[in-house]
């Protein structure tokens, strides 16, 4: 399969080399992906005899993507021509066997009550999958035919071809005898990995100005379906979307051009820039088995500050994009929603005690109650966000900071081809301090507008939307009006 990444991954590579049969050894290594895919790297002594090897290999996945297998010498000093190159996935199962053994007789275990017996059983035909009744195994038993198994198969013991673990086999052709450490490297299916984060905050919340402490721990959760345990593998994470392209049909083999080696990059530092992505190296070797799931942490910064705002947008969800003249008609834009948004707000920067790029993923808060204890109090997801960059999330809805929005004012005037309308909205806080709301609003009547009448200033958003930003007393109501002209 081609891969739009595979020279960035795989450090522009060649062909090369074999290994033999053994299983996963401590110098393996992983790249993760966010989107079901792993790099997977090992390095085994490779002895070679001159003229043509066959060496085999149980150390891919049963999900590896065989055309994307590199084999090679890594320090460049032998040059190995891999002549062919084949994968076998079909790992020894019930069907398999049936297969491997019809037209032979085999003993059948059967269970009747209490007791166990072995009848024999020649099968003259193998079960066929999807095949229905058609594909229905039928087997020899005491001179008669039957279309079911008598009983559960027993296969002798040295069954000759047997796979219990996904192979690579490799026609080699070596101009000298030559015994050295071989890395094998391939793409595999059956890995990912996300990352979240636990916001604390203090008990005594956010300042008149919404500004307050946090500590946040982040956390990478890795998972591994590959169909293979890996033992102290060194663990690294991308973050960043790769493109991959569809597959291509796959031959059972290919021949492996030879090609000039490079030499491997030195030691990754724990987080660092990557072509367009960034690479996160955990530092330390971990055990994936298959089907596992593990948390491992990677961030902790204390003393972030952070800044909660609330937000009401009345008219939040408002359509857009009518071409039937809706907007002239009185009850468009009347949407009313009474909840004020509560939206969290940080830098990702050294000076705020972070500055490591944050990749994609789930952020949840909670606050210390007076009893010392933890709460929760929210959660979103936030995108892969660079040094220096503003992270913004909204955390909920306010339980005593409500608003009230409604149109107070509408004139149409269609030779003109002008819309005026008025607008009085509230907000209301029956907390015991003030709180900082942005009263957004939409304009979307028409392309060309202006604020006319207003009861205080207004920053503009975007081309048609604007925000008003109050403080609200406590226990306390503070009004929005404003008059916007549209014209066409």
């Amino acid at each position: 399969m081609k891969r739009a990444m595979i020279a960035s991954i795989l450090a522009a590579v060649c062909v090369a080399t074999a290994v033999a049969q053994q299983n996963q050894s401590s110098g393996t290594s992983l790249t993760i992906y966010n989107s079901d895919l792993a790099v997977a790297r090992t390095t085994v002594d490779l002895n070679l005899k001159q003229g043509m090897n066959e060496i085999t290999t149980t150390k891919v996945t049963s999900q590896v993507e065989p055309d994307s297998v590199v084999l090679r010498d890594a320090s460049g000093r032998h040059t190995v021509q891999v002549t062919e190159q084949n994968y076998d996935a079909a790992l020894a199962s019930q069907p398999w066997m049936l297969q491997k053994y019809e037209g032979r007789t085999i003993d059948f275990q059967v269970v009747r009550g209490d007791r166990v017996d072995v009848v024999q059983g020649k099968i003259l035909r193998a079960p066929i999958p999807d095949e229905g009744e058609s594909g229905a195994p039928l087997i020899e038993v005491n001179g008669k035919m039957q279309f079911e198994l008598p009983g559960l198969p027993l296969f002798p013991a040295s069954t000759d071809g047997l796979l219990l673990k996904p192979t690579l086999r490799w026609q080699i052709f070596a101009d000298a005898p030559v015994q050295f450490p071989a890395e094998l490297s391939y793409l595999t299916r059956g890995f990912n990995w996300n990352a979240t984060y636990n916001v604390i905050a203090g008990q005594g919340g956010a300042s008149t100005s919404g500004e307050e402490s946090m500590d946040l721990i982040g956390w990478v959760t890795i998972s591994n379906n590959s169909g293979t345990d890996f033992t102290d593998a060194r663990v690294k994470l991308m973050a960043g979307n790769v493109a991959m392209a569809p597959p291509p049909p796959r031959p059972q083999f290919r021949m492996m051009a030879m090609a000039e080696s490079v030499a491997v990059a030195p030691a990754a530092p724990t987080q660092k820039s990557f072509d367009d992505y960034h690479l996160y190296d955990l530092n330390r070797q971990i055990t994936l088995k298959d089907r596992e799931t593990k948390q491992i942490e990677f961030l902790r910064a204390s003393a972030i500050p952070i800044v909660r705002k609330y937000v009401y947008d009345g008219a939040e969800g408002l359509p857009y994009g009518y071409t039937d003249g809706a907007y002239t008609q009185s009850n468009y834009g009347l949407q009313n929603a009474k909840q004020v948004r509560v939206e969290q707000e940080f830098v990702n920067s050294k000076k705020n005690h972070l500055g490591m790029p944050l990749p994609a993923g789930i952020m949840r808060f909670y606050r210390r109650d007076s009893d010392g204890q933890m709460e929760f109090v929210g959660e979103n997801s936030i995108n892969h966000t660079p040094e220096d960059e503003k992270v913004r999330l909204t955390t909920g809805s306010a339980f005593d900071v409500t608003g009230e929005r409604k149109r107070t004012e509408f004139k149409v005037d269609s030779m003109r081809r002008t819309i005026d309308e008025s607008y009085s909205i509230s907000v209301r806080n029956a907390k015991d301090q003030p709180v900082n709301v942005d009263v957004v609003e939409h304009l979307f009547c028409a392309a060309n507008w202006g604020i006319v009448e207003k009861s205080t200033g207004f920053e503009k958003r975007d081309s048609s939307t604007i925000a008003f930003p109050v403080t609200v007393p406590a226990h306390g109501e503070q009004t929005v009006t404003y008059t916007v002209h549209y014209s066409w």
